[in-house]
């Protein structure tokens, strides 16, 4: 008896989907995650350098005697740095003016940053969820005030604060800078996205009233967006240079900028050696101006990214 094996059918190959392929795809993306320009490297090696160099001439510059500023390589460092006698010397020039030039600087921008933060926080909101005639027409005339530059605006101020007689006071400083359309515009964006409709409806229907809601919820839904403003207007008014020149007249009010605008022209003028020393005491003052501007960014980072890029993305 002959027993008929049946031939075994050969399972069709399957289609090459294992190592094969997933090692092309390994070789793929490395290539693809690896390529370089060599034109935009360039690039933004000459914008790093664009803004590093002027501030490694001032690291540099700050250990240096008058003499040698004038005398050796501007982008390295003399045979006898003195910084700790420049910073001793600046702070501790005519009675200690320079801290309270300093101390100055601090209230103006901290009260200018806190109180256009909550001024742009509270129009920026209003316009957001709120609809009343005129509103577009409003905010477009916000976006326009934008376009103009704040030195335009100087002269102007300077003749209305004159004619209240608040020129020569803090109020001089403060008040213009409490206005800012740019945070306005900023935190018009960020509420519409970071205030939702249901919880503001649910706060109403528990008999909230619209204050308690603003300051109770909304203000906490909006704070990365308000630390963005709070140092926007931080480092513009710190910067302010124009505005306080032509509105105070007494030293003892000054900014720094304004101040260390006065020693560089005591330095201009020569001669006498208490005026030559003073470029010296310019350009210490300069890095000490700018340290606490880099603490307050470098705590404040994180919520500044988060409130530049909350609002860009509609959730």
């Amino acid at each position: 008896m002959t027993t008929s094996v049946a031939p075994t059918s050969t399972p069709p190959s399957a289609p090459t989907t294992g190592r094969p392929r997933t090692a092309r795809n390994n070789r793929r993306r490395p290539s693809s995650s690896r390529r370089r320009s060599t034109p935009l490297t360039i690039v933004m090696l000459a914008v790093l350098a664009y803004f590093l160099l002027p501030l490694l001439w001032l690291l540099v510059a700050t250990t240096k005697s008058t003499q040698d500023l004038i005398n050796t390589f501007g982008l390295w460092f003399s045979r006898a740095p003195q910084l700790l006698t420049n910073i001793r010397q600046t702070l501790t020039h005519d009675d200690g003016i320079f801290l309270h030039w300093l101390l100055n600087t601090v209230l103006y921008s901290v009260g200018s940053a806190l109180g256009a933060a909550l001024l742009a926080a509270a129009a920026g909101y209003g316009f957001a969820r709120f609809r009343f005639r005129g509103d577009n027409a409003a905010f477009n005339l916000v976006l326009g005030a934008i376009m103009v530059p704040t030195t335009a605006l100087a002269i102007p101020t300077y003749l209305l604060f004159a004619k209240v007689e608040l020129v020569n006071t803090p109020w001089a400083i403060v008040l213009p800078s409490l206005v800012s359309p740019f945070g306005l515009y900023l935190m018009r964006v960020y509420a519409q996205d970071a205030v939702p409709d249901s919880l503001l409806e649910a706060a109403r229907m528990d008999g909230a009233g619209e204050a308690r809601i603003f300051f109770r919820i909304a203000l906490r839904l909006l704070a990365p967006g308000l630390v963005t403003v709070v140092l926007f207007t931080l480092v513009a008014t710190w910067n302010n240079y124009f505005l306080p020149l032509i509105m105070l007249n007494d030293p003892s009010l000054y900014p720094i900028t304004v101040g260390l605008s006065s020693w560089a022209a005591q330095a201009q003028n020569g001669g006498a050696s208490a005026s030559s020393d003073m470029l010296a005491l310019v350009v210490t003052g300069s890095l000490l101006s700018i340290i606490p501007l880099v603490i307050a960014f470098l705590l404040l980072q994180r919520y500044w990214q988060s409130g530049l890029a909350t609002g860009g993305v509609k959730q």
